[in-house]
């Protein structure tokens, strides 16, 4: 055998579970440079809202309840469908494409769940006064410090940006998920996978987003009642 037909032998020959260590479907590459560079947006997004916070005087106008307990409710409905996903993936892996597609409707609800309470809970602040650079008159009297500086008008703006993008992200990929539950028959597991590597995106990057807008702005004193 010539060292030619050796050197071909070796780079196809598959190795344990059957795949080359660098073999990625470029579907799957193309999927997972989105993530990062998206990553990168929230990132430079929850970095300046954390310097606008560290260098003004910010409210904390969420009281525990309801704020946080219904933000609760919806990060409860978001990790729920994370969860169904993981069914969903797992499924097709079997090759059980009804299975597949039950989890994953179950998914596409899930996140409109979340997209709807998110909508409620922008309805309910709008209707308070918060705007994008304009706070509620009763916030600004109560975090006012005691030398007569208010607190910044970048609340609004800082919130409804980070939270807008994350609930755009959401009902894209609710629409993407239901394009993948209509086709799944005609779909290869490796459309499944990469389906769920976005979702699971949204989820984590709610982890995120969770702790330093809402839990971060909590009124524990009560002062906003």
């Amino acid at each position: 055998m010539s060292t030619e037909a050796r050197a071909e032998s070796f780079a196809a020959a598959d190795w344990d579970g059957g795949t080359l260590p660098y073999r990625v479907g470029h579907r799957k590459l193309g999927m997972w440079l989105f993530i990062v560079s998206d990553s990168l947006t929230f990132s430079a997004l929850l970095m300046g809202y954390a310097y606008l916070r560290a260098s003004n005087v910010w409210p904390t106008p969420f009281p525990f309840y309801p704020s946080i307990v219904f933000s609760s409710v919806m990060t409860f409905c978001l990790l729920s469908s994370s969860l169904t996903m993981v069914f969903g993936v797992s499924a097709s892996a079997r090759g059980d494409k009804a299975g597949a597609r039950k989890w994953i409707i179950a998914t596409i609800l899930l996140g409109l769940a979340f997209v709807v309470l998110h909508m409620i809970e922008w309805n309910h602040l709008i209707s308070e006064g918060l705007r994008p650079f304009f706070l509620p008159e009763h916030w600004v009297k109560v975090f006012t410090t005691t030398d007569g500086t208010p607190p910044s008008p970048l609340f609004g703006a800082t919130f409804f940006a980070i939270t807008g993008l994350h609930m755009f992200h959401v009902l894209t990929g609710a629409l993407y998920l239901s394009v993948v539950a209509a086709r799944v028959k005609k779909l290869k597991h490796e459309d499944i996978e990469i389906s769920g590597l976005y979702w699971h995106f949204v989820d984590l990057v709610w982890m995120f987003v969770f702790p330093l807008i809402y839990i971060m702005s909590v009124d524990v004193q009560g002062l906003t009642k």
